[in-house]
């Protein structure tokens, strides 16, 4: 890597070093940020402390972080005062969890910003940073994936498995053709889906690491979800519908999903079971984010989108909202689980939009003996048809729908920290979809041009990675680790090393050979052979 490119790359950031992105936003700068600390004992107390915090919701870790703010310690924070401590002694009796120490977080890092932080930007772990930086910026091509079988489809292309060939990791890749795209009109929407997965980073949201385009398509690397969706399941796996304990933990992880969407104020608008994915663990994860907007602050939007029986009352009278249709789908979505069907239209029920449309404006849906009362009671709050009544929506958002007694077996801070067991694992060996042959092909375009002015979305489409997905494969995968190397005890490595001039590479004895063959025919032509 060249020096100049790197610090040209260092004044591109010196607007945007801002101690949180840098340190604990990007995983690979965390990383580094710890290595550093570590060089100092002070500093190296503090970092122990938040990343004690970060796991306390297990009560242990809740104890030793306790410890740490005790003067005796010896790795005492002195930033944080007697009082803080005090505060936090008193609130440990009523609730053992990480907000207990919120104060205290805010010392650490308010200390760390400071000194710490200036250091740091000194330092060869900085630098280090900044060809981490450096790599992630290079361009992003089809030659960087090796292309695998056919998953399904999207409403623009195909989706297919795909493995980063520098790292070996495993992802779809969501393909918009670029002619079906502009017959239908669809920029807006494809560019609105793209700019929404790199703005959300959750466990339970499908993460965009890499957007690029090739001649023909414009392509979202995505989280490879390979345990079905969640109709398969419902519908293709015994009975219909589920036991109600894997109701409430898939209720519980997509109640999870839509928080982290709403708290960047962005509406899904398109809930239903198969647009919920399952890893190979049996965690889901919300997809197909085409739907979605982002609602400016404070303001309400109109938009009649959505699937038919899912959409909420106020989506299908065409009246103004923000987050409300999430809490009908996610009612819709459990009623769903637990009927093996959905709420207002029977089964394999052959009936026209019209009246679907009608029954979720006029009727009130019916509950079988496989609705416990608290299941009952939670798809009833969901479904209420005014907005301003229904659950979720009277001010305490996600949070307000985590109380219900439906959850009450949920604890929320194991399951944000990806630390409880799912009640499902997929088998590996199984294939939770269609037929790859009865995945219907899709015809060609005809009549559709492409030109200079298209280029100008494609270009803000095709940005290449996006930071945290590809600096989480880069530690997921060891790539980080390997490369991660300094000198002997520590110290610089030649590649930190500004002055160091590498020595030419050597030639190998085929490019010797090839070099003397040109010496000896130096007028070897074309014409000279025939």
């Amino acid at each position: 890597i060249s020096w100049n490119n790197v610090l040209s790359l260092s004044l591109s950031l010196s607007a945007d070093r801002d101690y949180f992105n840098l340190c604990e936003k990007l995983p690979i700068g965390r990383l580094l940020f710890r290595q550093f600390c570590e060089t100092q004992t002070e500093f190296e107390h503090y970092i122990n402390f938040l990343d004690l915090v970060a796991q306390s919701c297990v009560f242990i870790i809740v104890l030793k972080c306790i410890k740490l703010l005790c003067l005796q310690s010896p790795g005492y924070i002195r930033e944080v005062s007697e009082d803080i401590v005090q505060q936090c002694k008193e609130k440990l009796e009523m609730n053992a969890c990480k907000e207990l120490f919120t104060h205290c977080v805010k010392s650490g890092h308010d200390y760390l910003s400071g000194q710490p932080f200036k250091e740091y930007q000194d330092s060869m772990y900085f630098d280090r940073f900044l060809q981490w930086r450096w790599l992630e910026r290079q361009a992003v091509t089809k030659n960087t994936f090796r292309q695998y079988r056919v998953l399904g489809k999207g409403g623009f292309g195909e989706v297919c498995a795909c493995q980063v060939r520098a790292t070996g990791k495993m992802y779809a890749c969501k393909k918009l053709e670029k002619k079906r795209i502009k017959k239908r009109k669809g920029e807006t929407m494809a560019l609105n889906e793209k700019q929404i997965l790199e703005k959300v980073n959750s466990r339970f949201v499908v993460n965009l690491a890499y957007a690029y385009e090739t001649k023909d398509a414009l392509c979202l690397v995505l989280t490879l979800m390979n345990g079905g969706d969640l109709k398969f399941h419902i519908y293709n796996m015994g009975n219909p519908g589920f036991e109600e304990d894997r109701a409430v933990f898939y209720a519980a992880e997509i109640c999870c999903g839509l928080g982290d969407l709403h708290k960047e104020n962005i509406v899904y608008r398109d809930l239903k079971p198969e647009n919920i994915l399952l890893d190979d663990d049996g965690h889901i994860r919300i997809s197909d984010l085409g739907l979605a907007v982002k609602i400016p602050e404070g303001e309400t939007i109109r938009g009649r989108v959505g699937t038919v029986g899912y959409m909420a009352p106020e989506v299908l009278n065409n009246q103004r909202y923000a987050l409300s249709p999430d809490y009908w789908g996610l009612g819709c979505l459990i009623y769903e689980m637990i009927a093996g069907q959905s709420p207002f239209r029977g089964r394999k029920e052959k009936v026209k939009r019209e009246e679907v449309d009608r029954r979720v404006l006029e009727t009130e849906e019916t509950y079988t003996d496989k609705f416990s009362e608290e299941a009952k009671s939670i798809c009833k709050m969901l479904l209420i048809k005014d907005p301003k009544e229904r659950l979720g929506c009277t001010g305490g958002g996600a949070a307000d729908v985590k109380k219900n007694q439906f959850f009450r077996n949920i604890n929320f801070k194991r399951l944000e920290a990806g630390i409880m067991d799912p009640p499902f694992v997929p088998d590996p060996r199984a294939v939770y979809c269609k037929d790859v042959l009865d995945i219907e092909q899709f015809s060609t375009v005809k009549g559709v041009n492409l030109d200079q002015t298209d280029d100008d979305f494609y270009s803000k489409f095709s940005t290449g990675c996006v930071s945290i997905p590809w600096q989480n494969e880069m530690i997921e995968t060891e790539c980080f680790k390997e490369l991660n190397l300094y000198g002997p005890n520590g110290g610089l490595s030649p590649d930190l090393d500004r002055s160091y001039t590498p020595e030419p590479p050597k030639r190998t004895l085929l490019q010797r050979l090839f070099r003397r063959q040109i010496s000896l025919h130096p007028t070897y032509t074309w014409k000279s052979q025939r």
